[in-house]
């Protein structure tokens, strides 16, 4: 990632077009914590909303760059809420808002949040034969009905409040990345198929995970089994220590005094309409690293082939 920027428009009003659940919008803000679906939000919750209301509007306006999407891109991700399809690992939920930075952080219903990321042993579906790094059982050993061409990866559509939810698990690592969830954010499009059809790509970025909590993760099953060399967040190629601005979420646990109960993660994205960023070769950071040595079966949606240099 590049240096954050401020954006010079922020005076400027604009009508968002609603169209059959879609919205004419573009690139990407990660600032700040905001939680939706009010219905299920605990008393600690609202407290961090109303908290982060309070400071929305200027973090709310400082922009992120996008970046490469990286080596393990596939298109014909699936619509759902639950991307496990029974992969093992610690419950993360998470709860993301998509909203106008350029219109006083006004929600933008009808975005299509995408997000993918590894297991946790550090292998992406359409790519289990790469090798994560350090020591690990391979993918096939994991015993779970996965289907090894869709796992860990979906859209959802932001509902009226601008806000989407995933049940997923705790990402592992790979060599030499950080724990992160990369994230795509696309309008103008529908779902089709059972995917997401149409529009553009409005902003290509990753989601970071605080130290403390992911090597505490990584001591339990099944992420023990994968052994080596984790990189930190300070030492990532990626993360550029800006905190949420930079895609940090914001964590809770389930139960405390039990991580393996899992966690809510929680952010806000503020999109900028005019911007488009597919993150396909280009934006300020990438993954590095030797790209993966596995492809993706004949019969799965074609990968992109973008690493970064």
């Amino acid at each position: 990632m590049t240096g954050n920027h401020r954006n010079t428009t922020i005076t400027r009003r604009r009508a968002l077009a609603v169209t059959g659940g879609t919205v004419a919008a573009g690139g990407l803000a990660v600032a700040g914590y905001q939680t939706a679906f009010a219905d299920e939000t605990t008393t600690a919750e609202a407290t961090a909303t109303a908290s982060a209301s309070a400071t929305s509007g200027s973090a709310c306006m400082t922009l992120m760059s996008s970046v490469t999407e990286g080596p393990y891109y596939l298109d014909g991700a699936l619509v759902r809420k639950d991307i496990t399809e029974g992969k093992s690992g610690v419950p993360l939920t998470l709860r993301l808002t998509v909203v106008d930075a350029t219109d006083g952080c006004t929600p933008v219903p009808g975005a299509a949040v995408e997000i993918w990321h590894c297991d946790a042993w550090g292998y992406y579906s359409g790519y289990t034969t790469a090798n994560p790094g350090g020591s690990a059982p391979a993918e096939s050993e994991d015993g779970s009905t996965a289907n090894d061409k869709t796992y860990l990866r979906g859209y959802q559509i932001a509902n009226a409040n601008g806000v989407v939810k995933f049940e997923t698990i705790f990402p592992g690592w790979y060599t030499p990345r950080t724990c992160h969830i990369h994230v795509k954010v696309h309008t103008g499009g529908e779902k089709e198929d059972g995917t997401y059809e149409g529009g553009k790509v409005n902003f290509t970025g990753q989601f970071f995970f605080d130290d403390e909590i992911a090597q505490e993760i990584f001591t339990l099953e099944p992420y023990a089994q994968h052994s080596g060399s984790y990189t930190t967040l300070d030492n990532d190629m990626v993360y550029d220590g800006g905190g949420a601005s930079s895609g940090l979420l914001t964590l809770k646990p389930v139960k405390k005094a039990d991580p393996s109960k899992g966690y809510k993660g929680f952010l806000t994205l503020g999109v900028d309409p005019d911007a488009e960023n597919t993150g396909a070769g280009s934006g300020g950071g990438g993954e590095g690293g030797t790209p993966p040595t596995g492809t993706p079966p004949s019969d799965a949606p074609s990968a992109s082939a973008s690493a970064a240099s």
